[in-house]
């Protein structure tokens, strides 16, 4: 296996103007505001104004790690030809969108949307006294003009990963009991491992590649003795299969708890 370690420090922070989506300006004496400004956004690869960045990581086009205050959000805008999927870290996400849908996730959940041939949708943070935090994922689809499509599932916190995988999303051709299905040959995974020393280990198969992100705390990964990463919160890794048969990955937690979400996808 080959692992390369994407320090936080080294993407790209994003806080745009609050007009670009719809929003009225910065709340300086709003006590459960914890950044100044409503959106503080970190690109793992290139998009919008950061265009000098990777471009993608296999089918994985986007990863932002969006952090918005509260009653802030993304006004409608329109999406095509792209399956997005979006897992909440705290706080909870409105969705409203083209096709009639409308609601609200919170912790632990996950939404999915093929956007195809085209939607329009809105993302907000309908609290008034707590910040969102959310992973947005853009993943490329196998072929343009696809329908649109929306679906969801409703997390219960921290308890459904405690210790365990949850098979977030899988492809729509995969018979794997995953939450959500998307159209491409990708899975998504997420744990919380609950203390400091706990470990839980993942199978990468032969011609496959893993994008680790550190949600919160902090965490190790060993590539079967060869080397161990270590993951602060925030931190990602990318790590390619250079094998012809199965290998292991293991994850520990250092000092705490550790939040982890993978995503797994064919080399390329």
């Amino acid at each position: 296996m080959a692992v390369s370690v994407v320090p936080k420090e080294t993407l790209y922070v994003s806080e745009p103007d609050p007009a670009w989506f719809g929003n009225g300006k910065n709340e300086s004496s709003n006590p459960g505001w914890t950044n100044a400004n409503w959106l503080k956004s970190r690109f793992h690869f290139s998009f919008a104004e950061h265009t000098n960045g990777k471009p993608k990581f296999g089918v994985l086009r986007v990863l932002n790690d969006d952090l918005v205050q509260p009653s802030r959000g993304f006004g409608t805008h329109p999406h095509s030809n792209m399956e997005i999927v979006t897992y909440v870290v705290d706080g909870e996400l409105t969705h409203k969108d083209s096709m009639g849908t409308s609601e609200s996730l919170g912790r632990g959940s996950v939404q999915f949307m093929t956007a195809g041939t085209g939607v329009m949708h809105s993302e907000y943070n309908d609290d008034d006294k707590n910040p969102l935090r959310f992973i947005q994922m853009w993943i490329l689809p196998r072929k343009r003009g696809l329908k649109p499509n929306y679906g969801s599932y409703r997390g219960g916190g921290c308890d459904n990963a405690r210790d365990k995988w949850v098979h977030l999303v899988s492809s729509v051709e995969s018979q794997a009991d995953a939450k959500a299905k998307v159209d491409q040959d990708v899975n998504i995974y997420v744990t919380e491992l609950s203390e400091a020393g706990r470990k839980l280990d993942l199978d990468l198969e032969p011609d496959r590649q893993a994008y680790v992100l550190a949600v919160e705390g902090m965490l190790t990964v060993d590539l079967e003795g060869a080397s161990t990463e270590k993951l602060n919160q925030q931190d990602a890794a990318e790590i390619v299969s250079k094998s012809d048969r199965t290998e292991q990955l293991e994850f520990t937690a250092v000092g705490g708890t550790a939040h982890v979400l993978v995503v797994e996808m064919a080399n390329g």
